[in-house]
């Protein structure tokens, strides 16, 4: 087995029952659904030995400024031969002068910081059955006319446009909002993934706001594997290790380029759970 026997071709609908098979390798939940999400606004890439996929990434755009990198995996048979840096490469070269951002591993962080990735922080992950909470009598779910306005709060917070993103969400997620005055001011999604569902994006003024929406969604799906991904600067985590929702792991967030996100520090709602640590 050599370095010319693998190709490097665009991602299709054809690969991913190949980087589902690799993401369980990696013991990672992601069902095919959750790659298809994220290859609808992404640009994936595979390499191939032969037929068979031995490795994944993914460029996802935000408008021409900024892009995620994320669902990099590369077969545990062939680490070590410099692929994973051939994908980051290539993948760093589909985001042309984009900001990138991406959720680092230990294991990762050596080669990120060699392509120019530096340390911005930490996310993460609690997950757990759903507790018995009381649902808040002032969050409800969202209606079909909340859409715009979803957008427009989830591009305040992010820092970056993600229109095509939360598009997706509208047809896969539920939508749990706080209003005031019949405007939307914070909300919450909630939606299938991995072994259970996935809380995120949260977007909220305060931690109070935030907290608020995720026990509504919580009380709704009482006993339902729930999952969270939480960068550590929201302080939230310890409310929900007391929710009885698990810490058990995360990664680091790095950033390569201009910090294109430095407004979102002002932004009158931040982001407290993400949509997932590949999308941000």
């Amino acid at each position: 087995m050599t370095a010319q026997q693998i190709t490097l071709e665009t991602m299709m609908p054809e690969h991913l029952d190949g980087a589902v098979a690799l993401s369980r390798q990696a013991k990672w939940p992601h069902r095919r659904e959750n790659w298809e999400l994220a290859l609808s606004v992404s640009q994936g890439i595979v390499a191939l030995e032969e037929e068979r996929v031995v490795a994944t990434i993914m460029m996802t755009p935000y408008g021409d400024d900024a892009a995620t990198i994320n669902m990099v995996i590369v077969d545990a048979a062939m680490r070590g031969r410099g692929l994973g840096r051939k994908m980051m490469e290539e993948a760093l070269a589909s985001a042309g002068p984009r900001t990138c951002y991406l959720v680092a591993t230990q294991e990762g962080l050596p080669l990120y910081e060699k392509l120019g990735f530096v340390t911005t922080g930490e996310i993460v992950q609690h997950q757990g059955e759903a507790p018995t909470v009381e649902a808040p009598d002032h969050v409800s779910w969202s209606e079909s006319g909340d859409h715009a306005c979803l957008v427009t709060l989830d591009h305040i917070a992010y820092g970056h446009q993600r229109s095509a993103l939360m598009r997706l969400l509208r047809e896969r997620a539920k939508f749990a909002v706080i209003r005031e005055e019949n405007a939307v001011q914070a909300f919450a999604a909630i939606r299938e993934f991995g072994r259970g569902l996935v809380i995120g994006p949260v977007v909220a003024r305060n931690d109070i706001e935030a907290k608020t929406l995720i026990d509504f969604l919580l009380a709704h799906h009482q006993g339902t594997f729930v999952r969270i991904d939480t960068d550590v600067s929201t302080d939230i985590a310890e409310w929900l290790t007391g929710r009885g929702l698990a810490h058990v792991g995360g990664g680091i967030t790095m950033r390569r380029g201009t910090d294109a996100q430095e407004n979102k520090r002002t932004a009158p709602c931040r982001t407290y759970a993400l949509v997932s640590q590949a999308l941000g």
